[in-house]
């Protein structure tokens, strides 16, 4: 603790003037430092963001500031001016969705309360209405059914106990809504099948979890599989013939896989992926095509590991058009002939994108913070040492852009949770930091997610301990 004590107070005497104005003198600028790029800059709402594709492929919906709250707009895919159809001036919107081609819905709490109500827009007459408008109540989207019914949601409500979330199918439309599963006193999260159907749920009473399962929507719940704290299932989405659950796995194992589990029995019954460096963080699935796509993972970067040749195709040449940048598939049309495509990197949030798989034409929708020039931001170099145990720990190096690495101040920026993990990426605080002349420092110690069991299990007992030497061992 001394040690890193020590470098704080060393920062809090040598470095630039973390509030400098562009007038403001800075030591060893050569002709290649950039700017210094006003506080503002990094930390205001983009352009724009969130975009999203109706089903028919017709219109693009996104997030974008009006009367400095974000909100939402819509316009053609084929082009023309954006309308916008929300006009909250007091708190942004925060995220939203298609339900059909011509309504929207979205969340949106009063004043911070996080009593999240969910909203419909109907596009055809512009008209907005509250449809869980229950006071100190909070809702949540489970399913969209986009497959089942085109008026139809499955939501979440603690209406009946405000300490448990019950599942209803809810009429977007009408309004009417129906309990079709009732919370029986533990459950943390409910799954649905393809068909919609609510057949298995995850319960926890703080420390350990059980997975309930149902073969039917009339049937009572039953535990089929308990873990400890130091294991973990799961669920991602039933195999598409609704028999069997997907789930990520670390029981019997230390880096979390991808198997197939009976909810019958809560038996493992098929391994899909493990890899051997990091858990395996999740599945992704192609709901038209009815095949596994990929699953994901992370080391230094986020990585794929491809089950289907097709998807796997779409990223190689999508990632042909936007060299150097890491590319993320965030949404397309029910057709999946359409995609909205998010590309970044260390140095920007980038652009967000729509990709035409038959045409194979990428046209730019927006650059999320063209006032941020990537040329000037800093590399975000992954980095790892032993800590003084042996332990390997990895992290992150940003070095000042324009200074030479020597004598640079530091700043050392650790994770919170500390259950949690910092990843590779546009992060506007550590931008803003080497933007005024600071090398930034961050690491994954022990306990950090994402390395394994026995990684993790090596914090237990250990904070301010052998926790806190990983970030010492990191400074020196």
């Amino acid at each position: 603790m001394k040690a890193t004590l020590a470098v704080l107070f060393t920062i809090l005497i040598s470095a630039v003037p973390i509030f400098a104005t562009e007038t403001s003198p800075s030591p060893a600028v050569t002709s290649a430092m950039p700017p210094i790029i006003p506080v503002r800059d990094f930390f205001k709402n983009p352009v724009s963001r969130g975009y999203e594709l109706s089903p028919d492929g017709k219109m693009l919906a996104f997030l974008q500031p009006w009367e400095s709250r974000m909100n939402i707009f819509v316009r053609p895919v084929e082009g023309g001016e954006a309308k916008r159809v929300t006009s909250e001036k007091d708190r942004d919107i925060r995220d939203f969705g298609w339900k059909g081609n011509n309504v929207l819905l979205y969340p949106q709490d009063q004043k911070g309360d996080e009593n999240f109500h969910l909203f419909r827009i109907d596009l055809k007459s512009g008209q907005i209405k509250d449809l869980t408008p229950f006071a100190k109540v909070r809702a949540g989207v489970l399913d969209d059914l986009e497959d089942i019914s085109e008026t139809d949601v499955l939501i979440t409500l603690n209406k009946r106990n405000p300490e448990l979330f019950d599942a209803y199918r809810l009429n977007v439309n009408s309004g009417e809504m129906k309990m079709v599963a009732e919370n029986p006193g533990k459950v943390s999260g409910w799954v649905s099948d393809h068909k919609g159907r609510i057949l298995a749920a995850t319960e926890s009473d703080g420390v350990n979890s059980t997975l309930l399962t149902r073969p039917n929507e009339t049937a009572p719940f039953k535990k089929v599989l308990s873990t400890n704290f130091r294991e973990s299932v799961s669920p991602q989405f039933y195999t598409f013939d609704n028999k069997n659950l997907y789930v990520v796995s670390n029981i019997g194992r230390d880096k979390a896989a991808a198997v197939i589990l009976d909810p019958a029995t809560g038996k493992e019954i098929k391994m899909i992926y493990e890899n051997p460096e990091v858990d395996v963080a999740g599945l992704a699935f192609s709901k038209k095509r009815k095949v596994v796509t990929f699953a994901e993972y992370e080391t230094a970067k986020l990585e794929r590991k491809f089950f289907d040749p097709q998807t796997e195709s779409m990223y190689k040449a999508l990632e042909a058009k936007l060299p150097g940048y890491e590319i993320d598939v965030v949404d397309h049309d029910k057709a999946e002939k359409k995609f909205i495509v998010a590309a970044s990197n260390d140095r920007t949030p980038g652009t967000r994108n729509l990709y035409d798989a038959e045409t194979k034409k990428l046209t730019q929708l927006a650059e999320v913070t063209p006032w941020l020039k990537e040329n000037e931001m800093a590399a975000m170099k992954p980095i790892e040492y032993k800590s003084r145990d042996g332990l390997t720990i990895h992290g992150y190096l940003t070095l000042p852009v324009g200074r030479e690495a020597k004598n640079l101040p530091v700043v050392v920026n650790p994770h919170g949770g500390p259950w949690a993990r910092d990843s590779w990426g546009f992060d506007p605080e550590v931008q803003f930091l080497a933007n005024r002349g600071y090398a930034v420092l961050q690491m994954n110690y022990r306990g950090s997610t994402g390395y394994g069991r026995m990684f993790w299990e090596a914090s237990f007992k250990q904070w301010g301990k052998t926790m806190q030497d990983d970030i010492t061992d990191g400074v020196h």
